[in-house]
């Protein structure tokens, strides 16, 4: 192929379709010409993003302001897509990983994702979720101030890398899912008859694996394994630059996190960081100067999750109600800049709301003893997946239990009447609902605190007094540049 016949294929692109089956041709040398070749892929991200604007002007379902964060959103992510590519240019191993491994395999399983969620929602009656998140085990090397999991090197709670394997491969055949994320625990530590994460991701090259880490084990060595296996992308836990990070993880940890960065820049590797905002830290973690800091580094994303009252974390640590409407707009415009960043609570609007309990577009959660959770933040199990394959079950089990059925329910309800996407989380906005439906379907706790919170009337004093709080605070934003857009156009 040479930049004629590239630029001929382009012109025949004349709507979304169209130029999705362009994009999504897993040709080997297509794949390696638009990593070599910066200039036409720019011409395709300017193709893309016209398309992808027009399409969201279109949803009229939505308000327009959802529909221009989307937008802003699909964006940045393009800007990030475009990063890998451009990495991939200077690094020939992880080049040739992409064109001729995982790449082929991956958009392949992309174009074939439709049918097999169409013949699901055929033979089962609903939508299957678009990912999971699994914790294979609780195993970790730091023990961090707040961890949601509990996790420390006491802990040695793992599943086996057979089980593991028949999740991914359930969910890749019959959910038409592509994307697994891993958490922990340190991902990096799993280990089950000698296999590890990149074995399991060597195995699935039709997936793409997010792996959540403190990325203390990722020596020169592991960033080159990860350059060969071409599907990991490591999202590196930071709380700040070195004095909020060692604070939380350890002394010692923030120049540990440098280096590992360093060793998969070295191999061409793509990665993101992973945030906690908590009452100390929201402000920095949501500031320009951090995000240029790590984005200097080599960062193509950042996630947020802003601290949770579960596991060993207190309410000492939870941001302010006014503290998140802060971080509710410092986001929105880190993303206008162009930066990819995603707060799974101040961004609810970009996945229409709660993406848990294995709605569409959405996802469960696995841990390392098998319970099967809402979420990652919501630890209340309604099945085990130990459990249901011991029976000759199938995981798709768990999303006719009644306690999933129960919040997809709220979920539809909430969208249906415009409820405060801003506000999108049940067991974090909404705990009152959330604890009505735990009370009435009695879902197991995973651990100790889990069953603890149930048990502490305080614990859920403060939990409702705080949803009021963000009430007040993220309603009005709701209500006057969201909602108000939406009847402007009308």
């Amino acid at each position: 192929m040479n930049q004629n016949q590239f630029l001929a294929q382009l012109k025949q692109i004349k709507n979304p379709e169209s130029l999705s089956n362009f994009v999504f041709d897993p040709s080997p040398q297509k794949i390696e010409f638009l990593i070599n070749h910066l200039s036409l892929r720019k011409v395709i991200i300017k193709m893309a993003e016209k398309m992808i604007y027009r399409n969201l002007l279109k949803d009229k379902r939505l308000p327009r302001q959802v529909r221009i964060d989307k937008f802003q959103a699909l964006k940045a992510l393009i800007n990030s897509v475009n990063g890998v590519l451009d990495r991939a240019r200077n690094h020939p191993q992880y080049k040739d990983t992409l064109v001729h491994s995982f790449l082929p395999c991956f958009l392949k399983s992309i174009k074939e994702s439709s049918a097999k969620r169409e013949s699901f929602v055929k033979n089962y009656g609903l939508n299957p979720p678009w990912f999971l998140t699994i914790s294979p085990t609780r195993f970790c090397n730091l023990k961090c101030i707040g961890c949601y999991a509990n996790s420390s090197s006491a802990n040695q709670e793992k599943l086996s890398f057979e089980m593991v394997d028949k999740i991914i491969s359930e969910k890749t055949d019959l959910w038409g899912s592509f994307f697994c994320v891993i958490s922990g625990g340190e991902p990096f530590l799993w280990q089950d008859k000698g296999k590890t994460i990149i074995d399991l991701a060597k195995k699935h090259q039709d997936n793409f694996f997010l792996v959540y880490t403190n990325s203390t084990l990722i020596n020169k060595e592991t960033a080159r394994k990860l350059a060969e296996v071409g599907n990991i992308t490591p999202a590196i836990s930071v709380e700040g630059f070195e004095k909020e990070t060692d604070e939380r993880r350890g002394k010692g940890i923030f120049k540990k996190i440098l280096r590992a960065m360093d060793n998969l820049n070295e191999f061409g590797v793509p990665f993101g960081i992973s945030v906690t905002p908590t009452r100390k830290n929201c402000l920095l973690l949501t500031s320009e100067k951090f995000i240029k800091y790590f984005w200097a580094k080599g960062a193509l994303y950042a996630w947020m999750f802003q601290l949770m009252p579960i596991g060993r974390a207190s309410f000492d640590l939870v941001v302010t109600a006014e503290q998140r409407k802060e971080m509710f707009y410092r986001t929105r415009d880190l993303i206008k800049k162009g930066y990819f960043v995603a707060d799974f609570w101040n961004c609810g609007a970009l996945t229409e709301g709660c993406i848990s309990a294995g709605r569409k577009g959405g996802y469960l959660y696995i841990e390392w003893n098998g319970n099967i959770t809402p979420c990652v933040f919501n630890p209340y199990a309604a099945a085990n997946v130990n459990e249901i394959y011991k029976k000759g079950g199938q995981l798709t089990d768990v999303l006719t239990k009644p306690f999933f059925q129960r919040i997809r329910k709220w979920q539809n309800d909430y969208a249906s009447k415009q409820g405060n996407w801003a506000l999108p989380c049940p067991i974090r906005d909404h705990y009152k609902e959330m604890r009505e439906f735990i009370d009435e379907y009695r879902p197991q706790p995973i651990d100790e605190p889990a069953k603890q919170a149930l048990q502490d009337k305080e614990y859920a004093k403060k939990m409702i007094n705080y949803d009021k709080d963000l009430a007040k605070a993220m309603d009005p934003i709701w209500e006057k540049e969201y909602k108000k857009s939406k009847k402007v156009e009308d």
